[in-house]
Protein backbone atom coordinates (compact mmCIF):
# COMPACT_ATOMS: atom_id res chain seq x y z
CA UNK A 1 0.00 0.00 0.00
CA UNK A 2 1.37 3.17 -1.23
CA UNK A 3 0.11 6.65 -1.62
CA UNK A 4 1.47 8.71 -4.84
CA UNK A 5 1.33 12.42 -6.29
CA UNK A 6 -0.02 12.70 -9.21
CA UNK A 7 -2.00 15.98 -10.75
CA UNK A 8 -6.05 16.68 -10.69
CA UNK A 9 -7.76 16.45 -13.84
CA UNK A 10 -9.12 19.81 -15.25
CA UNK A 11 -12.36 20.85 -14.00
CA UNK A 12 -12.43 17.89 -11.08
CA UNK A 13 -14.53 20.00 -9.03
CA UNK A 14 -17.49 20.58 -11.56
CA UNK A 15 -16.88 16.44 -12.42
CA UNK A 16 -17.83 15.25 -8.98
CA UNK A 17 -20.39 17.69 -8.74
CA UNK A 18 -22.13 16.69 -11.48
CA UNK A 19 -21.42 13.17 -10.10
CA UNK A 20 -23.70 13.79 -7.20
CA UNK A 21 -20.16 14.74 -4.60
CA UNK A 22 -22.58 18.19 -4.23
CA UNK A 23 -19.68 19.01 -1.43
CA UNK A 24 -16.29 18.50 -2.63
CA UNK A 25 -15.32 20.85 -0.38
CA UNK A 26 -15.95 22.28 3.98
CA UNK A 27 -14.86 25.25 5.34
CA UNK A 28 -13.21 25.01 8.94
CA UNK A 29 -14.07 26.62 12.22
CA UNK A 30 -12.66 30.16 10.61
CA UNK A 31 -14.52 29.77 7.14
CA UNK A 32 -11.39 28.84 5.02
CA UNK A 33 -12.09 26.51 2.47
CA UNK A 34 -10.19 23.13 2.42
CA UNK A 35 -10.80 20.07 0.45
CA UNK A 36 -12.94 16.85 1.14
CA UNK A 37 -12.43 15.20 -2.28
CA UNK A 38 -8.79 15.44 -3.32
CA UNK A 39 -7.21 13.89 -5.89
CA UNK A 40 -4.12 15.31 -6.00
CA UNK A 41 -2.88 12.29 -4.53
CA UNK A 42 -3.99 8.35 -4.78
CA UNK A 43 -3.46 5.04 -2.60
CA UNK A 44 -1.94 1.70 -4.17
CA UNK A 45 -3.15 -1.23 -3.23
CA UNK A 46 -1.72 -4.96 -4.68
CA UNK A 47 -4.24 -7.57 -5.48
CA UNK A 48 -3.10 -9.37 -2.16
CA UNK A 49 -3.91 -6.35 0.80
CA UNK A 50 -7.22 -6.11 -1.22
CA UNK A 51 -8.07 -10.19 -0.74
CA UNK A 52 -6.50 -9.34 2.71
CA UNK A 53 -8.94 -6.93 3.21
CA UNK A 54 -11.88 -8.31 1.80
CA UNK A 55 -11.17 -11.22 4.17
CA UNK A 56 -10.90 -9.02 7.64
CA UNK A 57 -13.90 -7.00 6.68
CA UNK A 58 -16.13 -10.26 6.20
CA UNK A 59 -15.08 -12.07 9.24
CA UNK A 60 -15.53 -8.41 10.74
CA UNK A 61 -18.96 -8.75 10.20
CA UNK A 62 -19.41 -12.33 11.18
CA UNK A 63 -17.79 -11.45 14.85
CA UNK A 64 -19.95 -8.20 15.17
CA UNK A 65 -23.20 -10.08 14.49
CA UNK A 66 -21.99 -12.62 17.17
CA UNK A 67 -21.71 -9.29 19.59
CA UNK A 68 -24.70 -8.23 18.94
CA UNK A 69 -26.41 -11.03 20.47
CA UNK A 70 -24.25 -10.50 23.66
CA UNK A 71 -25.28 -6.68 23.41
CA UNK A 72 -28.83 -6.96 23.51
CA UNK A 73 -28.34 -8.97 26.45
CA UNK A 74 -28.01 -5.98 28.60
CA UNK A 75 -24.94 -7.66 29.66
CA UNK A 76 -22.97 -4.55 29.16
CA UNK A 77 -25.42 -2.21 30.19
CA UNK A 78 -27.84 -0.06 28.47
CA UNK A 79 -25.05 1.40 26.28
CA UNK A 80 -27.06 5.04 26.96
CA UNK A 81 -29.93 4.41 25.27
CA UNK A 82 -33.90 4.54 26.85
CA UNK A 83 -35.37 2.44 28.76
CA UNK A 84 -36.90 -0.62 26.22
CA UNK A 85 -34.39 0.00 23.67
CA UNK A 86 -31.99 -3.33 24.18
CA UNK A 87 -35.58 -5.63 24.50
CA UNK A 88 -36.59 -3.73 21.12
CA UNK A 89 -33.47 -4.20 19.41
CA UNK A 90 -33.13 -7.71 20.52
CA UNK A 91 -36.69 -9.00 18.64
CA UNK A 92 -35.42 -6.52 16.00
CA UNK A 93 -32.24 -9.18 15.81
CA UNK A 94 -34.15 -12.36 16.51
CA UNK A 95 -36.49 -11.69 13.79
CA UNK A 96 -33.87 -10.87 11.51
CA UNK A 97 -35.23 -8.12 9.69
CA UNK A 98 -33.41 -6.92 5.90
CA UNK A 99 -30.46 -5.36 6.30
CA UNK A 100 -28.46 -3.30 3.36
CA UNK A 101 -25.05 -2.01 4.68
CA UNK A 102 -22.63 -1.16 6.76
CA UNK A 103 -18.78 0.58 6.74
CA UNK A 104 -15.70 -0.63 8.75
CA UNK A 105 -12.92 1.92 9.74
CA UNK A 106 -9.83 0.19 9.70
CA UNK A 107 -6.25 0.80 10.66
CA UNK A 108 -3.88 -0.41 8.17
CA UNK A 109 -0.41 0.17 6.28
CA UNK A 110 0.27 -2.72 3.86
CA UNK A 111 2.79 -4.17 6.91
CA UNK A 112 0.87 -6.31 8.99
CA UNK A 113 -3.16 -7.51 9.93
CA UNK A 114 -5.53 -4.68 9.28
CA UNK A 115 -7.35 -3.48 13.01
CA UNK A 116 -10.60 -2.20 13.38
CA UNK A 117 -11.44 0.96 14.55
CA UNK A 118 -14.87 1.07 14.68
CA UNK A 119 -17.96 -0.21 12.75
CA UNK A 120 -20.13 2.26 11.00
CA UNK A 121 -23.26 0.28 11.00
CA UNK A 122 -26.24 2.34 11.14
CA UNK A 123 -25.64 5.35 9.06
CA UNK A 124 -22.50 5.16 7.25
CA UNK A 125 -22.04 8.01 4.43
CA UNK A 126 -19.12 8.10 2.12
CA UNK A 127 -21.02 6.09 -0.33
CA UNK A 128 -21.15 8.21 -3.23
CA UNK A 129 -17.52 9.07 -3.18
CA UNK A 130 -16.42 5.57 -2.92
CA UNK A 131 -18.96 3.94 -5.17
CA UNK A 132 -19.41 6.69 -7.86
CA UNK A 133 -17.00 9.60 -7.79
CA UNK A 134 -13.46 7.22 -7.48
CA UNK A 135 -14.90 5.03 -9.64
CA UNK A 136 -15.29 7.88 -12.49
CA UNK A 137 -11.98 8.68 -11.39
CA UNK A 138 -10.18 5.78 -12.38
CA UNK A 139 -11.94 5.98 -15.63
CA UNK A 140 -10.52 8.79 -16.40
CA UNK A 141 -7.53 8.58 -15.18
CA UNK A 142 -6.08 4.87 -15.51
CA UNK A 143 -8.86 3.44 -17.75
CA UNK A 144 -6.54 -0.07 -17.31
CA UNK A 145 -6.61 -0.60 -13.40
CA UNK A 146 -8.74 -2.27 -11.57
CA UNK A 147 -10.26 -0.79 -7.94
CA UNK A 148 -12.29 -2.42 -5.17
CA UNK A 149 -15.29 -0.98 -5.92
CA UNK A 150 -18.48 -3.64 -6.65
CA UNK A 151 -20.48 -1.04 -3.87
CA UNK A 152 -23.06 -0.06 -6.68
CA UNK A 153 -23.59 -3.87 -8.21
CA UNK A 154 -23.95 -5.41 -5.03
CA UNK A 155 -26.17 -2.55 -3.84
CA UNK A 156 -28.25 -3.45 -6.97
CA UNK A 157 -28.38 -7.36 -6.19
CA UNK A 158 -29.01 -6.55 -2.34
CA UNK A 159 -31.93 -4.84 -3.26
CA UNK A 160 -33.50 -7.89 -5.28
CA UNK A 161 -32.11 -10.07 -2.92
CA UNK A 162 -34.76 -8.20 -0.28
CA UNK A 163 -37.48 -7.22 -2.71
CA UNK A 164 -39.35 -10.58 -1.95
CA UNK A 165 -40.01 -9.75 1.66
CA UNK A 166 -40.86 -6.09 1.34
CA UNK A 167 -44.15 -4.81 1.35
CA UNK A 168 -45.68 -4.38 -2.47
CA UNK A 169 -45.37 -1.01 -1.65
CA UNK A 170 -42.75 2.04 -2.12
CA UNK A 171 -39.89 2.41 -0.46
CA UNK A 172 -39.46 5.60 1.23
CA UNK A 173 -36.05 7.22 1.63
CA UNK A 174 -35.71 9.79 4.28
CA UNK A 175 -32.67 12.25 5.18
CA UNK A 176 -32.61 14.31 7.81
CA UNK A 177 -34.14 18.20 6.77
CA UNK A 178 -31.52 20.06 8.92
CA UNK A 179 -28.45 18.97 7.13
CA UNK A 180 -27.06 21.33 4.61
CA UNK A 181 -24.08 20.17 3.23
CA UNK A 182 -26.09 18.17 0.35
CA UNK A 183 -24.09 14.56 2.13
CA UNK A 184 -27.28 13.01 3.69
CA UNK A 185 -29.29 13.84 0.66
CA UNK A 186 -27.31 13.01 -1.90
CA UNK A 187 -26.34 9.21 0.15
CA UNK A 188 -29.76 8.51 0.47
CA UNK A 189 -30.65 9.99 -3.51
CA UNK A 190 -27.89 7.25 -4.58
CA UNK A 191 -29.42 4.74 -2.27
CA UNK A 192 -32.68 4.87 -4.00
CA UNK A 193 -31.24 5.19 -7.32
CA UNK A 194 -29.87 1.86 -6.56
CA UNK A 195 -33.36 0.35 -5.37
CA UNK A 196 -34.48 1.61 -8.77
CA UNK A 197 -32.33 0.32 -10.75
CA UNK A 198 -33.22 -3.32 -8.44
CA UNK A 199 -36.99 -2.88 -10.30
CA UNK A 200 -38.31 -1.30 -6.73
CA UNK A 201 -40.76 1.60 -6.57
CA UNK A 202 -39.59 4.50 -4.33
CA UNK A 203 -40.64 7.87 -2.85
CA UNK A 204 -38.65 10.41 -1.25
CA UNK A 205 -39.23 12.73 1.60
CA UNK A 206 -37.34 14.06 5.02
CA UNK A 207 -37.68 12.53 8.60
CA UNK A 208 -39.62 15.59 9.51
CA UNK A 209 -42.14 14.43 6.94
CA UNK A 210 -43.08 11.08 8.75
CA UNK A 211 -46.25 10.85 10.10
CA UNK A 212 -48.24 9.03 12.79
CA UNK A 213 -51.62 7.86 12.08
CA UNK A 214 -53.15 7.12 15.91
CA UNK A 215 -55.88 5.30 14.44
CA UNK A 216 -54.28 2.65 11.89
CA UNK A 217 -51.54 2.88 14.46
CA UNK A 218 -49.02 2.82 11.62
CA UNK A 219 -46.13 5.61 10.35
CA UNK A 220 -47.57 7.59 6.63
CA UNK A 221 -46.08 9.58 4.39
CA UNK A 222 -47.03 12.99 3.11
CA UNK A 223 -49.75 11.43 1.23
CA UNK A 224 -50.91 10.06 5.01
CA UNK A 225 -50.43 6.18 2.75
CA UNK A 226 -48.82 4.17 5.29
CA UNK A 227 -44.65 3.31 4.68
CA UNK A 228 -44.32 -0.16 4.84
CA UNK A 229 -40.40 0.01 4.57
CA UNK A 230 -38.35 2.80 5.18
CA UNK A 231 -34.88 3.60 4.31
CA UNK A 232 -33.82 6.25 6.83
CA UNK A 233 -30.30 8.56 7.28
CA UNK A 234 -30.85 9.19 10.69
CA UNK A 235 -29.51 7.50 13.76
CA UNK A 236 -31.57 4.72 15.70
CA UNK A 237 -29.99 6.12 19.19
CA UNK A 238 -31.63 9.77 18.49
CA UNK A 239 -35.08 8.49 17.06
CA UNK A 240 -35.93 5.92 19.89
CA UNK A 241 -34.59 8.94 22.64
CA UNK A 242 -37.32 11.34 20.73
CA UNK A 243 -40.88 11.38 21.55
CA UNK A 244 -41.38 10.05 18.20
CA UNK A 245 -39.28 7.27 18.85
CA UNK A 246 -42.30 5.33 20.72
CA UNK A 247 -44.03 4.80 18.00
CA UNK A 248 -41.79 2.53 16.88
CA UNK A 249 -42.97 0.05 19.36
CA UNK A 250 -46.35 1.16 19.03
CA UNK A 251 -46.78 -0.32 15.71
CA UNK A 252 -48.64 -3.81 15.76
CA UNK A 253 -47.49 -6.80 13.46
CA UNK A 254 -49.36 -6.87 10.27
CA UNK A 255 -50.26 -5.15 7.27
CA UNK A 256 -49.42 -2.00 8.49
CA UNK A 257 -46.00 -2.91 10.14
CA UNK A 258 -42.63 -0.64 8.51
CA UNK A 259 -40.04 -2.54 8.11
CA UNK A 260 -36.54 -0.18 8.41
CA UNK A 261 -33.46 0.24 7.23
CA UNK A 262 -31.30 -0.13 8.82
CA UNK A 263 -32.99 -2.60 11.39
CA UNK A 264 -33.35 -1.32 14.92
CA UNK A 265 -31.17 -3.87 16.10
CA UNK A 266 -28.43 -2.21 14.14
CA UNK A 267 -28.08 0.55 17.45
CA UNK A 268 -26.17 -2.42 18.71
CA UNK A 269 -23.33 -1.79 16.61
CA UNK A 270 -22.99 1.10 15.48
CA UNK A 271 -22.47 1.17 19.70
CA UNK A 272 -18.65 2.08 20.43
CA UNK A 273 -19.56 -0.59 23.45
CA UNK A 274 -18.65 -2.91 20.68
CA UNK A 275 -15.87 -2.70 20.67
CA UNK A 276 -14.90 -3.72 24.28
CA UNK A 277 -18.22 -6.42 23.85
CA UNK A 278 -15.74 -7.95 20.88
CA UNK A 279 -12.66 -8.08 22.68
CA UNK A 280 -14.39 -9.42 25.19
CA UNK A 281 -15.39 -12.38 23.06
CA UNK A 282 -12.05 -12.80 20.87
CA UNK A 283 -9.16 -11.89 23.48
CA UNK A 284 -6.06 -11.43 21.24
CA UNK A 285 -7.70 -11.50 17.84
CA UNK A 286 -5.10 -10.14 15.31
CA UNK A 287 -8.05 -7.94 13.53
CA UNK A 288 -9.11 -6.30 17.66
CA UNK A 289 -7.79 -3.66 19.35
CA UNK A 290 -8.04 -4.16 23.34
CA UNK A 291 -10.69 -2.15 24.60
CA UNK A 292 -12.81 -1.57 27.58
CA UNK A 293 -16.30 -0.14 28.63
CA UNK A 294 -16.08 2.68 31.01
CA UNK A 295 -12.43 2.80 32.30
CA UNK A 296 -9.44 2.15 30.48
CA UNK A 297 -8.15 -1.10 32.63
CA UNK A 298 -4.39 -2.39 31.88
CA UNK A 299 -4.41 -0.16 29.31
CA UNK A 300 -1.37 3.07 29.24
CA UNK A 301 -1.70 4.21 26.21
CA UNK A 302 -5.57 4.57 25.45
CA UNK A 303 -7.94 6.79 23.01
CA UNK A 304 -11.38 7.41 25.15
CA UNK A 305 -14.58 7.27 22.82
CA UNK A 306 -18.19 8.15 23.46
CA UNK A 307 -20.53 5.71 22.85
CA UNK A 308 -22.79 7.34 20.78
CA UNK A 309 -19.70 9.57 19.13
CA UNK A 310 -19.63 10.63 15.57
CA UNK A 311 -17.14 12.45 13.34
CA UNK A 312 -14.34 12.19 16.14
CA UNK A 313 -16.72 14.66 18.72
CA UNK A 314 -15.54 14.11 21.87
CA UNK A 315 -12.20 11.74 21.80
CA UNK A 316 -9.32 11.66 24.16
CA UNK A 317 -6.21 10.72 23.20
CA UNK A 318 -3.74 9.57 26.19
CA UNK A 319 -0.47 8.33 24.94
CA UNK A 320 3.11 8.92 25.02
CA UNK A 321 3.78 12.48 23.59
CA UNK A 322 0.01 12.90 22.55
CA UNK A 323 -2.45 14.23 24.32
CA UNK A 324 -5.80 15.81 22.79
CA UNK A 325 -9.00 16.50 23.85
CA UNK A 326 -11.71 17.01 20.74
CA UNK A 327 -15.23 18.79 21.81
CA UNK A 328 -18.54 17.91 21.23
CA UNK A 329 -22.15 17.16 22.66
CA UNK A 330 -21.41 13.09 23.47
CA UNK A 331 -20.06 11.63 26.40
CA UNK A 332 -22.75 11.59 29.00
CA UNK A 333 -24.11 7.89 27.97
CA UNK A 334 -20.48 6.87 28.15
CA UNK A 335 -17.22 5.61 27.17
CA UNK A 336 -15.15 2.68 25.27
CA UNK A 337 -11.07 3.06 25.86
CA UNK A 338 -9.36 1.07 23.09
CA UNK A 339 -5.69 0.80 23.04
CA UNK A 340 -3.89 3.84 20.99
CA UNK A 341 -2.92 2.48 17.33
CA UNK A 342 -1.24 5.61 15.79
CA UNK A 343 -2.62 5.78 12.17
CA UNK A 344 0.05 5.12 9.08
CA UNK A 345 1.10 8.06 7.99
CA UNK A 346 1.51 8.29 4.04
CA UNK A 347 3.55 11.68 3.52
CA UNK A 348 2.75 13.08 6.78
CA UNK A 349 -0.76 11.95 5.91
CA UNK A 350 -2.97 10.02 8.43
CA UNK A 351 -4.84 7.06 6.32
CA UNK A 352 -8.29 5.55 7.57
CA UNK A 353 -9.80 2.60 5.61
CA UNK A 354 -13.08 2.48 5.51
CA UNK A 355 -14.25 -0.90 3.71
CA UNK A 356 -17.85 -1.36 3.02
CA UNK A 357 -19.99 -4.49 3.40
CA UNK A 358 -23.24 -4.85 1.91
CA UNK A 359 -25.64 -7.91 2.44
CA UNK A 360 -23.10 -9.28 4.56
CA UNK A 361 -20.29 -8.97 1.89
CA UNK A 362 -17.14 -7.04 1.52
CA UNK A 363 -18.17 -4.27 -1.54
CA UNK A 364 -15.14 -1.68 -1.84
CA UNK A 365 -12.95 0.84 -0.07
CA UNK A 366 -12.78 4.54 0.66
CA UNK A 367 -9.84 6.06 1.83
CA UNK A 368 -9.85 9.48 3.84
CA UNK A 369 -6.71 10.82 6.07
CA UNK A 370 -6.33 13.56 7.77
CA UNK A 371 -3.58 16.04 9.41
CA UNK A 372 -4.05 15.25 12.58
CA UNK A 373 -4.40 11.92 15.18
CA UNK A 374 -8.70 12.17 14.87
CA UNK A 375 -10.39 11.44 11.49
CA UNK A 376 -13.32 14.18 11.69
CA UNK A 377 -14.96 17.00 9.60
CA UNK A 378 -11.98 17.89 7.90
CA UNK A 379 -10.85 14.39 6.95
CA UNK A 380 -10.06 14.64 2.58
CA UNK A 381 -11.60 11.51 0.67
CA UNK A 382 -8.42 10.47 -1.57
CA UNK A 383 -9.15 7.74 -4.40
CA UNK A 384 -7.40 4.52 -4.94
CA UNK A 385 -6.36 1.76 -7.54
CA UNK A 386 -4.99 -1.75 -7.64
CA UNK A 387 -1.79 -2.87 -9.09
CA UNK A 388 -3.60 -5.07 -11.00
CA UNK A 389 -5.30 -4.78 -14.17
CA UNK A 390 -9.00 -4.58 -14.65
CA UNK A 391 -10.48 -8.09 -15.15
CA UNK A 392 -12.07 -9.30 -18.05
CA UNK A 393 -15.97 -9.45 -18.64
CA UNK A 394 -15.93 -13.34 -18.49
CA UNK A 395 -14.25 -13.42 -15.01
CA UNK A 396 -16.35 -10.48 -14.04
CA UNK A 397 -19.81 -12.57 -14.78
CA UNK A 398 -18.50 -15.24 -13.40
CA UNK A 399 -17.98 -13.44 -10.25
CA UNK A 400 -21.18 -11.58 -10.29
CA UNK A 401 -23.04 -14.42 -11.35
CA UNK A 402 -21.53 -16.30 -7.98
CA UNK A 403 -23.13 -14.15 -5.48
CA UNK A 404 -26.51 -13.87 -7.52
CA UNK A 405 -26.39 -11.57 -10.05
CA UNK A 406 -28.02 -11.44 -13.27
CA UNK A 407 -25.11 -10.00 -15.59
CA UNK A 408 -26.80 -11.49 -18.94
CA UNK A 409 -26.30 -7.77 -20.37
CA UNK A 410 -24.84 -5.86 -18.31
CA UNK A 411 -20.95 -4.21 -19.23
CA UNK A 412 -18.00 -3.54 -16.75
CA UNK A 413 -18.98 -0.54 -14.30
CA UNK A 414 -22.22 0.12 -16.02
CA UNK A 415 -24.17 0.28 -13.13
CA UNK A 416 -22.61 2.98 -12.06
CA UNK A 417 -22.13 4.44 -15.66
CA UNK A 418 -25.69 4.49 -15.56
CA UNK A 419 -26.14 6.39 -12.10
CA UNK A 420 -27.85 10.07 -12.46
CA UNK A 421 -24.56 11.36 -10.45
Amino acid sequence: MERYRLPARPHWRERVVEQGLVYPTTRDERGVERPYWYEEACYVLTADEVDLLEAATERLHGMCLEAARFLATGAMGNLGLPVGALRRAGQSLASNPPSLYGRFDLRYDGQGPPKLLEYNADTPTGLVESSVAQWYWLEDTHPDSDQWNSLHERLILAWQKMAPRLAPAPVHFAHHQDETSGEEEMTVGYLRDTAEQAGLRTAALTIGDIGWDRDLLCFVDLDNAPMRTVFKLYPWELMLAEEFGRYVEAVPQGPQSTTWLEPLWKVLLSNKALLAVLWQLYPNDELLLPAYLDQPGPLTEWVAKPLHGREGDNIRIHADGVREEHGGDYGAEGWCYQQWAPLPEFDGNKAVLGCWVVDGLAAGLGIRESDGWVTDDYARFVPHLMTSGRPSEAVRRAWLADAGADVQDEPYGAGVQDAPY
